[in-house]
């Protein structure tokens, strides 16, 4: 019982460091549009981040979390190899998230999340214990397991790239006769959107961490149902909240600046666009990637106005980079765990 306790203790500490890293490495998603419009100084474009970013997690519901927390089936598993499994799979999201940060890359935390677990679970104990759910989806049309999960990441980016398109347009119809100084007005309404993208942002996000930090107490029996508790929503709230407040930069120049050029109207569109998108994900359980939406409405939203001035190279770029997370973190994950197995024996 006491090894038990030990290893669960350091599993929910890495459920943090990670939920901590996917706040440092998402924090440009959210700051890299207003920072870019120069709306707002980076000081405050982070404490309005950060107070909504708090919020989110404590008031945007538990649907991502059920759907995160039910993707792999380790019940079945002796609870210290289940744990060890869990925290192999966080550790090769987490370096994963650190790799791309120190390059520059927007990649997906969640993909990596998906990735790391997904990949060390195939391994350890047997494709079995994934929820594929395609079977449940052509047979039942019911989507669950990993196809919601791959759904959801894969739908969105499209989602975002087009809402971003049709709102660019809509926006620039309205403002057609506009002086330059309705660019002060422009500026001042990003308080607002950013506030909602931090929200939504924390409410899909952070909801990721809390699935696996239930899960992690359920296996390790100290809770008797899935069921997220207070303390779990409070703690993964503060620790994607840290990170949000540590700032991964390195991607705001990517974001703000490598894309297209952004200005006082697209900063707002792409931040209302990207909130709605996140947020409606929220309210469905589906775990989205902040850095696909925020990434993809800035792309739409630049062909709707000039095509050939968004830098495609970079879309390319990026495009790639989301392509090969999922298996780079599973193989990063896997290593983790042959690395562990070598020092520690066979489970």
């Amino acid at each position: 019982m006491d090894i038990l306790f030990w290893l669960a203790l350091a599993t929910v500490v890495v459920v943090l460091l990670f939920d901590y890293t996917n706040g440092f490495h998402d924090a440009a998603n959210i700051v890299a549009t207003v920072i870019a419009s120069r709306a707002m100084t980076p000081a405050q474009a982070v404490l309005i981040v950060g107070f909504f970013e708090f919020l989110g997690p404590l008031l945007g519901g538990t649907a991502v979390a059920n759907t995160i927390g039910s993707f792999v089936r380790l019940d079945g598993i002796d609870p210290a190899s289940a744990l060890t499994i869990l925290l192999c799979g966080l550790l090769g999201a987490i370096a994963w998230n650190l790799l791309t940060w120190w390059r520059g890359i927007p990649s997906s935390s969640s993909h990596a999340l998906v990735g790391g677990l997904a990949g060390v679970v195939v391994v350890s104990a047997g494709p079995d214990q994934v929820v594929w759910g395609m079977q449940e989806l052509f047979q039942q049309g019911h989507v669950t397991g990993v196809m919601k999960v791959l759904l959801a990441l894969l739908l969105s980016p499209l989602v975002g790239f087009w809402c971003g398109f049709l709102v660019q347009r809509l926006m620039h119809a309205l403002l057609l006769a506009a002086k330059p100084a309705a660019n002060r007005g422009l500026k001042g309404a990003q308080f607002i959107t950013a506030a909602g993208l931090a929200f939504s942002h924390g409410a899909n996000d952070a909801q990721k961490s809390m699935g696996i930090l239930t899960l992690v107490l359920l296996l390790g029996g100290f809770i008797p149902t899935f069921q997220v508790p207070f303390w779990v929503m409070f703690a993964c709230a503060t620790a994607i909240t840290l990170g949000i407040l540590s700032g991964g930069w390195r991607i705001v120049r990517t974001l703000g600046f490598a894309i297209y050029r952004v200005r006082p109207l697209h900063a707002l569109n792409s931040q209302l666009t990207s909130a709605g998108v996140i947020f409606a994900a929220s309210l469905v359980g589906a775990p989205v990637s902040t850095t696909h939406v925020v990434a993809t409405s800035i792309m739409g939203i630049g062909a709707s106005e000039r095509p050939r001035a968004v830098r495609w190279s970079k879309a390319q770029e990026i495009a790639t980079t989301w392509i090969i997370t999922i298996p780079g973190a599973a193989l990063v994950a896997i290593l983790i765990y042959a690395v562990l197995r070598l020092f520690l024996g066979p489970a």
